[in-house]
């Protein structure tokens, strides 16, 4: 996957929305390491808040 300036989510190598890859392919993460974040912060009570808020903000690859 190529790394862009901005945040994409991608269409490849995405479980739902693509928001975990989008975000461990910007910052050069590992892509389980994200996913296991948010499934911590969704334990906590907001993961599933910020995850669809970043679902709606960040633009699909096109």
């Amino acid at each position: 996957m190529a790394r862009t300036n901005g945040l994409m989510r991608p269409r490849r190598g995405r479980w739902i929305a693509g928001v975990c890859a989008a975000l461990a392919d910007r910052f050069g993460l590992p892509c389980l390491l994200v996913r296991v974040g948010f499934v911590i912060f969704g334990i906590v009570g907001i993961g599933e808040l910020v995850y669809v808020l970043l679902w709606i903000m960040i633009p699909r690859e096109r």
